[in-house]
């Protein structure tokens, strides 16, 4: 008699690897390690963190990318990978629409625009004056070519149709600390790192670049009230590889979502100056449509490539 088929594996039944494509202790690693603490909880398996940084995020995305689509290998990644680096590299290595099956969008945070206390313009108009009375007199710090903040940077002067010089770090904290000694004056960076230093008086902040204030800084005006339509918001996301089961991408959806309704996730994300969003799969593909469109003309009129 011929043996019984082996029963399918119910999933998930061992570990998921949930790769994060930056180092430890940056802002993709901190929002990934929230989400997968209690992705944990609700899925009932252990949710590993790997960081596989390189290359702006290639490196870790592509590894995902390759990786077997049974639900094992997940990906947190930012708008960096799947919205602006496929412009930048000649050769990133993956596809951000072919290679991925989105699963949700998570968070969603906006960027400082940060000046030297001693710098002369107090707000945003004054900043846009002072720079198209002296075209290229003023520099920007980013932490690296094609980074998100040096991107909202190159989006703001083409919206404000001004030129500032940009200069490129190794991160953001090296940027930081020459734009508070003075070296550079203007800065786009992140709220978690930016917000302290500028309620410490080390930084004086003139705009955020979401489409409205942000809950953690009310007072600072945003990009979109001088430019209305103005919205230059960072991202993460939750993806698996092309192929991975429908039933697969549904459940870590629902658990997901049923994550982002929990009051101390809120309020974690929110002491990292993001929002959290949720929703379905399409949305998320919506959302990534978009920003394609919005860099890949950005990056194709300012000639921009990843150095």
């Amino acid at each position: 008699m011929a043996a019984p088929a082996p029963a399918e594996e119910a999933w998930p039944s061992r570990p998921i690897q949930l790769v994060v494509p930056f180092p430890p202790g940056g802002p993709t690693d901190v929002t990934g390690r929230v989400l997968a603490d209690k992705l944990g909880q609700e899925l009932k398996v252990a949710v590993v963190v790997q960081n596989k940084g390189g290359a702006s995020g290639n490196i870790g995305a592509q590894f995902v990318a390759r990786s077997a689509p049974d639900g094992y290998t997940l990906l947190f990644t930012t708008g960096g990978t799947h919205g602006i680096n496929p412009f930048l590299y000649d050769k990133p290595g993956y596809d951000p629409v072919k290679d991925f099956e989105p699963i949700v969008w998570v968070t969603t945070s906006p960027n400082i625009l940060v000046v030297n206390p001693s710098f002369p313009a107090k707000t945003l108009a004054e900043l846009i004056a002072m720079a198209k009375a002296d075209p290229g007199k003023y520099s920007s710090a980013a932490p690296g070519q094609g980074s998100t903040p040096h991107m909202f940077g190159e989006l703001f002067k083409r919206t404000a149709g001004i030129s500032i010089q940009h200069i490129p770090y190794k991160g953001s904290g090296p940027a930081l600390t020459d734009v508070m000694g003075g070296q550079v004056p203007i800065m786009f960076d992140g709220i978690p790192s930016s917000l302290p230093l500028v309620k410490a008086g080390k930084l004086r902040a003139l705009a955020v670049t979401g489409p409205q204030r942000s809950a953690e800084a009310p007072d600072i005006p945003t990009v979109a009230e001088t430019f209305p339509g103005f919205d230059a918001s960072g991202w993460f996301a939750l993806y698996a590889p092309h192929g991975t089961p429908a039933p697969v991408v549904t459940d870590i959806n629902q658990a997901v979502n049923r994550i982002l309704q929990m009051p101390e996730v809120k309020q974690a994300y929110a002491k990292l100056g993001a929002d959290v969003v949720g929703g379905s799969p399409e949305k998320l593909r919506e959302q990534v449509s978009k920003e394609l469109a919005k860099w890949s003309e950005l990056i194709r009129q300012t000639g921009m490539k990843a150095e």
